[in-house]
């Protein structure tokens, strides 16, 4: 599967890169950043040090700054740490972005591949909304988008009502919801499900050095954050959405039109709507066997 990950790491990014890096059956065929949990500049920089970390030969492009239409945000430092891996200093990648943006590389990916990429956009799709803005046939180009943003039944993480990632880009997601993509949408009906906990780092850590103990040594802080709310562990946010790329049938799905709350106290919130077009919500998951998925590809990979 040729898989290109939208992406602003971040932690749960981080574990998404990896885990689409070492699995036999996914080829990644780029990385391209946009603002959220860091500024897209340092976005940019953490996806060059995991395409080196894993030695991966992948484009980089870096993409937005801030949403469409609302004002920028302050990056949540709380929780992914000021330069994105926790605790970790700053990365020292020695790889340069491509000059393409974002929206250019996903275009172009798009219209050499057609129907062959599937996009994940794992942050703010502002990227994905430019690229349906800059080329009007990227919607039938593209294979499929799977995204991880929104709640459709749960209540959301950043607000009552809204997903951080539809929250920090409403209006980019509403554009893509209406573009006639095929879209699947892996949102908090099913993300929380799944969980690692502090021995699940370790135990990664001890059986893959290279890849776990680079993941164990940033997770403390995103431990910390989860504990603070009432969690035993972090969300697979991230790599599940990964995940469903790759296993559709470890997720029960509703294929409904959706349309997003622009304004207000719900602005962010996925809502049903009647729309002709139609795409699909993850509402339930295998989270033990999405789990044991994660750790063994991670485990085996060393």
């Amino acid at each position: 599967m040729k898989l290109l990950i939208d992406t602003d790491p971040g932690i749960d990014d981080a574990m998404a890169i990896i885990f689409a890096a070492r699995h036999p059956r996914i080829e990644l065929v780029g990385l391209t950043t946009v603002f959220g949990n860091v500024p897209v500049e340092i976005a940019t920089r953490n996806a060059l040090a995991l395409v080196e970390h894993c030695g991966l030969d992948i484009p980089v492009a870096q993409g937005a700054a801030h949403p469409l239409v609302l004002p920028p945000f302050a990056p949540p430092a709380h929780i992914h740490g000021a330069q994105g891996f926790g605790h970790l200093p700053a990365a020292q990648p020695s790889r340069r972005a491509v000059d393409e943006t974002a929206a250019e590389l996903m275009t172009r990916l798009a219209r050499e591949n057609p129907g062959q990429i599937t996009l994940c956009p794992i942050g703010p799709i502002t990227n994905v909304a430019e690229a349906l803005r800059l080329d009007p046939d990227f919607a039938r180009n593209i294979g499929r988008i799977v995204l991880m943003g929104g709640a459709l039944d749960a209540p959301g993480n950043i607000t009552p009502h809204a997903e951080a990632n539809t929250y920090h880009d409403p209006h980019a997601l509403e554009e893509v919801l209406g573009s006639g993509a095929e879209i699947q949408l892996i949102g908090l009906d099913v993300t929380m499900r799944a969980q690692l906990g502090a021995a699940d780092f370790h135990a990664l850590a001890e059986a893959a050095p290279h890849d776990g103990g680079f993941l164990n040594g940033m997770a403390g802080l995103y431990l910390d954050f989860y504990r603070s709310v009432g969690q035993p562990g972090c969300a697979l946010h991230d790599p599940m959405a990964v995940i469903a790329c790759l296993h559709p049938e470890l997720f029960t799905m509703e294929e409904t039109a959706m349309g997003v709350v622009l304004e207000g106290e719900e602005i962010g919130r996925i809502r049903r709507i009647e729309r002709q077009h139609r795409s699909a919500a993850a509402l339930d998951c295998d989270s033990g066997a999405i789990k044991s998925l994660f750790m063994d590809v991670i485990r085996e990979a060393a």
